[in-house]
């Protein structure tokens, strides 16, 4: 079984930065691509970013120039530094990763979330 964690939500104003964390542990023999997604209350999930194992990234348009994701493999973790909040980027923040449990098959896990309030 795997388990995914996300930390590091909160309530900040508008300008300024949060870094939100997520784990993978569990029975993982490789980790593949990790991704961010987020959902503003009453609306769809949104695609913010995505990390290929090998360090290669790709990023929403709307938070292009302003949050970075990155991971650390050794820990199974992949962060995302979110700077210039807006009040537009409160939503419940979710950890996707894609998990290699038994080769060569692929799972995608998500975590429960973790809330980021941005005030004007």
């Amino acid at each position: 079984q795997v388990q995914v964690a996300e930390s590091g939500g909160g309530l900040v104003q508008a300008g300024g930065s949060l870094r939100l964390s997520c784990a993978a542990s569990g029975s993982i023999v490789r980790l593949s691509d990790m991704s961010w997604y987020r959902q503003p209350t009453g609306k769809q999930r949104e695609w913010v970013a995505t990390i290929t194992s090998a360090g290669r990234s790709a990023y929403g348009d709307s938070v292009l120039g302003r949050f970075t994701i990155s991971r650390d493999n050794a820990k199974n973790t992949v962060y995302l530094q979110m700077n210039s909040l807006k009040p537009e980027d409160t939503a419940v923040y979710y950890c996707n990763a894609a998990v290699v449990e038994v080769a060569p098959y692929e799972y995608d896990y998500w975590g429960q979330g973790t809330q980021v309030t941005v005030s004007s």
